[in-house]
This record gives structure tokens, C-alpha cells and sequence, in this order.
């Protein structure tokens, strides 16, 4: 009895110490290392992809970011006359006084020998129109300046130097960072009493931005209504025949964009090949051509046939997923056609609807070579601003302010997207 109750007692008294792992290890902190491992690997093995990721897309929109803001430039050119203009009043209406010109001087002469006195007029110049010439005359001259005062001279130079607003735009500017660019991006800019709007002959990108975002929503409907019976077409045809249509739907992505977006403009413009069959089959008159070109329609008829593939693709993903059994069960229970169609069939390819959307969407609002060709001043889109401003006036900060526009508007209408649909609701395929 007593060896009983003492073997039972002992065999009820807790294991000493943690459970060991074949290497003698504590078995927890031998799992821990086994999952750093694991990570490890997974993280090396994904590293050249997050590596290809940040150097192509996030550091390009990181500098985009920048630039949109970055205005060194001046304080750089120009660091004691920005010194000296922090005791000046902008509100006295009189141009600043002795001292600033001095150190405007010192700054220009400097400036003048690197040659870099353009670059500070052209950036003033967004702002403030004849800034640039003024800087290029007076960097010219200043070398052959006598010893002081420098207003006279200056203003011997170009009268200008005396415009308070002159002075007011390099004050205003002469930080390292500043809001210039989004606020002409909006067609806003800076007056006496601070951010207004421009006046209305002079407002354009907040035109081209509401064209933009109304035009490639005419294309994302005509590409739903044109994709859809086709997508249905193909998800419903015999797998043979289907397979040799979807080559005709594919085959666009075989052709360079720039040809097929100049066959559009041999078809659409007057003396084009639509106007000529109209005007045989006598439906318009040869004096009465249709415009069908360098305005808003050249630009939904081209893009929506660019962009009908990225539709009917997602569309035909979804429909080969539902079982023809559904709409069956709905006749066999006394629905007619519309409505088995209506009730069971079209909600179940409102996932593949919203994922074609999303993208006919987004890459319309992006596009800027067919809006080029066929849009004319009518038909192009805020994406043809910036193309113009990173290549022609080389006002890189403007552009990169108008694409962080662009960005931001496509983020609000996926937010916007998410909360009325739902992001889970988009689907690709089964």
C-alpha cells in the first residue's frame, strides 16, 4: 500500500525542465530558428523581384513625389540675396532696398560664371512671365558693374529690377520647398491675399482633368457594352470555334499601338474611308462629312477598340466559371429567358464586369499617344500636359505635380470603387 501510493505520487509530479529538441536545444527556441530560417529563404527567394519593384516603380514615383515640391534652385542660385530679402516687407509696395541689391550682385556674378543664372530665370519665369529674360540680360552685365550702389545699376540695366512683383515672386520662392506646382496644376496661383484662382481664359487643367476622367468613362461603358455579348458569345460557343475567335480578340496585341492608332485615322478623318462609304451609299452629302476625327469622338472610337480586349478578357474568364445548370434550374422553376438571365446569369459576372472596368479605367485615364493622333485640342487628356511639360517646356516640376494629381485621382475612384463594390467582389477567372 505504501509503495503504491508512492509510485502514484510520484508518477503524478510535473516533468522538471523545458522538452528538449534532438540536438539537446530547447524544442521552442529550436521551432524559432526553424521559422527564421523559413523566412529567410522566402525572403531571398522573393528579394530580386521586391528589388526589380522598388527601382521601377516605387523610386520613380518617389522622385515624381519630389519634384513636385523641390525648389532648390533658387535658395541655391541665390543664398544671400534670399537673406536679404527676409527683412523685406512684400506688402510696403516699394522694391527692396540697397542691401538686397548688393547681395543680388555677389549672387548674380557668381551665377553668371557658372552659367546656371538661365536655369533660375526659366523656373522663375513659370511663375512670373519675362523673369528669365530679365536674369539672362542683367547675368550678361553684371561682370561690367562699378563698385556700389548696385539699385541704380540694376535698374539702369532693366527697369523691371523696381517691380515689386518681381521681387515678390523670388521671395515667395525662396524656400526649399514649395506649393507653386500643385497649385498651377489646379489652375490656382499665388495674389496678394494668397492662393486664388487664375483668371478663367487662362484655366486648363482643371478642364483637362474633368475631360480626362469623363471621357474614360464613356470608353469603360462602351467597352462593357461592346465586350459583354462578345465575352457571352465565346463562353458559350463549342471550345473549337471559341478558341479561333479569341485568336481574332488577341490579335490586336500583335500589332504596334502606333500602327493601330493610325489606321483609325485613315478611317476616321473626312476624306477618310467611313466618310467615303457614307457618301456612297448617299447617307451625307460630299459637303457634309462627318468630323469624326481631332475631337472627343476620334478619341472614344480609337481607344475603345485599344482598349475592348482588356474587357472582353476578364468578362470570358468569369463566364466559363458558371455552370450552364444555373440558368436551367431558373427556366425548370418558370423563369422566361430576360429573366433567368437577368436574376441568375448577369449577377454572377459582375466580379469579371468590375474587374475589366478597373482596368479599361485606369489605363484610359493614363493614355496620352492615341489622344495625341486623333483628339485634336478637344480630345487629348491631362496625360498629353504632362508628356508636353516633361519634353517640350522642360518644366519637370509642373509635370510631376500634375502626375501626383493623376495618381491621386485614380486612388479616390479605386477608394470610391472598394466602398460601392468591393475590391473582394473583383475577379479575373474561377
Amino acid at each position: 500500500m505504501t509503495d503504491t501510493t508512492a509510485n502514484g505520487a510520484a508518477g503524478s509530479q510535473p516533468d522538471s525542465g523545458p522538452m528538449l529538441a534532438a540536438d539537446g536545444t530547447p524544442l521552442k527556441v529550436s521551432l524559432a530558428r526553424a521559422l527564421r530560417r523559413q523566412k529567410l529563404r522566402a525572403l531571398m527567394l522573393i528579394a530580386p523581384l521586391l528589388l526589380f519593384i522598388v527601382i521601377t516603380f516605387l523610386a520613380p514615383i518617389g522622385d515624381m513625389l519630389f519634384r513636385s515640391v523641390e525648389n532648390n534652385i533658387v535658395p541655391e542660385t541665390l543664398p544671400r540675396t534670399v537673406v536679404a530679402l527676409e527683412q523685406w516687407d512684400p506688402e510696403s509696395g516699394e522694391a527692396p532696398g540697397e542691401a538686397v541689391f548688393e547681395a543680388l550682385q555677389a549672387d548674380l556674378l557668381i551665377a553668371a560664371e557658372k552659367k546656371i543664372h538661365t536655369r533660375l530665370g526659366s523656373r522663375l519665369n513659370y511663375e512670373t512671365p519675362g523673369i528669365s529674360s530679365l536674369f539672362r540680360k542683367s547675368g550678361r552685365r553684371v561682370d561690367d558693374m562699378e563698385q556700389g550702389p548696385y539699385k541704380p545699376q540694376f535698374l539702369k540695366i532693366d527697369e523691371d529690377w523696381g517691380d515689386v512683383e518681381i521681387w515678390r515672386t523670388i521671395k515667395r520662392y525662396s524656400g526649399a520647398y514649395t506649393a507653386g506646382y500643385f497649385l498651377a496644376s489646379v489652375d490656382m496661383e499665388y495674389g496678394a491675399d494668397g492662393p486664388q484662382l487664375k483668371p478663367e481664359d487662362e484655366r486648363i487643367y482643371l478642364t483637362l482633368l474633368w475631360r480626362t476622367i469623363l471621357l474614360s468613362t464613356v470608353i469603360t461603358v462602351s467597352c462593357i457594352l461592346l465586350g459583354y455579348p462578345v465575352a457571352f458569345l465565346l463562353a458559350n460557343l463549342p471550345l473549337r470555334t471559341s478558341n479561333v475567335l479569341m485568336i481574332l480578340v488577341l490579335l490586336p496585341f500583335w500589332t504596334s499601338l502606333l500602327v493601330r492608332t493610325s489606321s483609325w485615322i485613315v478611317l476616321l478623318q473626312q476624306q477618310g474611308v467611313i466618310n467615303d462609304t457614307l457618301v456612297t451609299l448617299g447617307l451625307v452629302g460630299d459637303g457634309g462629312r462627318l468630323e469624326l476625327m481631332h475631337n472627343e469622338v476620334g478619341t472614344i472610337v480609337a481607344m475603345t477598340h485599344i482598349l475592348l480586349p482588356f474587357m472582353i478578357l476578364p468578362l470570358y474568364s468569369v463566364m466559363k466559371t458558371i455552370s450552364p445548370s444555373y440558368v436551367r434550374a431558373a427556366k425548370s422553376l418558370g423563369a422566361n429567358d430576360w429573366t433567368a438571365f437577368w436574376r441568375i446569369y448577369f449577377p454572377n459576372t459582375v466580379p469579371g464586369i468590375g474587374a475589366g472596368a478597373v482596368l479599361v479605367f485606369i489605363l484610359a485615364i493614363g493614355y496620352y499617344i492615341t489622344p495625341e493622333l486623333v483628339g485634336g485640342t478637344s480630345g487629348i487628356f491631362i496625360s498629353n500636359r504632362i508628356a508636353y511639360h516633361i519634353s517640350s517646356s522642360l518644366n519637370w516640376g509642373l509635370a510631376a505635380a500634375l502626375g501626383v494629381v493623376l495618381l491621386a485621382l485614380i486612388l479616390v475612384f479605386y477608394w470610391l470603387y472598394d466602398r460601392i463594390v468591393g475590391v473582394d467582389n473583383v475577379k479575373f477567372g474561377g
